[in-house]
């Protein structure tokens, strides 16, 4: 597995170094690695190279960005989980590793549950339907009486098995009896492409990965699958407002350590990362990219994990999606 590291921060000047704050209890001192199980350019990846010149100012270390891509996200994820529980290895985690994965693998690389402590959930992003412009449906109800008169005819890309995308798309064929064919990719660009390009009817994907498209007309929205609406697209409908308000998916990345890492450590990462996602470049920079900054406590993003895991488990059993390793 190929994967790269970055230096996402510059040397630090000796002033900075002798900051009280960032040797108050003798950590960090050294520099801390986060582990990004995507490929560069991913929004997951994003997050922490836009907060991480801020934590490098807060800590008074360099902070590196690891890409460790690959299975959902469970090849770094199970770099993290045997790592030292020292604070210098961190994970920027998605649902999908932390609620998803450990439903649709028959033998999951690491435990969700007792391999990590949360730290701070960064941000989130609904997924959004969207459809290629040449699909004649304008609307949720148009599209389910499209896919119900020519059953199997439509198709849905997903960044792969188990993916929110994926689970969006099932979750629509089961909420509304529809019949459409699910094409998986490696990932949510080569995806997106084929949606655009016409090879594949629509897509539920992560609205910060679609916005874009949307709005230069490449694709056609059809529903963002939360409860509120989006401030990137106003105009799209929310799932109630469409008339399906059980069709919910989206995406949140959140900063964990391994578990039983000293709880003094965890403060002082949850202060500094949180400062950083609420700066007003940093929170500016990442709404444009269709995400809405978090930044709270752990025990919050502990029951955030909890709950979504719960859900998902009974959308991974209803989907029967399952992956053989």
């Amino acid at each position: 597995m190929k994967w790269t590291t970055f230096v996402v921060a510059a040397l630090l000047s000796p002033l900075t170094l002798a900051a009280p704050g960032a040797q108050a209890a003798g950590y960090p001192e050294k520099m801390i690695t986060i582990v990004v199980p995507f490929p560069a350019g991913s929004t997951a990846d994003a997050i922490p190279r836009l907060v991480a010149p801020l934590l490098t100012k807060s800590l008074g270390v360099n902070i590196i960005i690891e890409n460790r891509g690959g299975a959902n996200g469970s090849i770094g994820a199970a770099r993290v989980a045997t790592a030292p529980a020292d604070g210098y290895t961190l994970l920027l985690a998605t649902t999908g590793m932390m609620a998803i994965n450990p439903w649709i693998y028959d033998k999951p690389a690491y435990n969700a549950e007792k391999d990590f402590t949360p730290i701070t959930n960064g941000a989130s992003t609904p997924n959004i339907l969207v459809v290629n412009p040449s699909v004649k449906a304008n609307s949720l109800k148009e599209l389910i009486a499209l896919a119900k008169a020519e059953p199997g005819k439509l198709t849905f890309a997903s960044a792969g098995i188990g993916s929110t995308s994926h689970l969006c798309g099932e979750t629509l064929k089961v909420l509304e009896g529809v019949d459409a064919v699910h094409i998986p990719y490696q990932g949510a660009a080569p995806a997106l492409q084929d949606v655009i390009g016409g090879q594949v009817s629509m897509m539920c994907d992560n609205l910060s990965n679609t916005v874009q498209q949307v709005q230069s007309g490449q694709l056609r929205p059809i529903v963002v699958t939360a409860s509120e609406a989006s401030q990137q697209l106003p105009n799209v409908p929310t799932a109630s407002q469409a008339g399906s308000p059980d069709l919910l998916a989206g995406n949140w990345y959140g900063f964990l350590a391994p578990a039983a890492t000293p709880k003094d450590v965890l403060e002082k990462l949850n202060t500094s990362i949180v400062e950083a996602l609420k700066d007003p470049t940093v929170s500016a920079r990442m709404e444009g990219l269709g995400l809405k900054v978090i930044a709270d406590k752990p025990a919050e993003f502990a029951a955030t994990i909890a709950k979504d895991s719960a859900r998902m488990e009974g959308i991974v059993k209803r989907a029967k999606a399952k992956i053989s390793n």
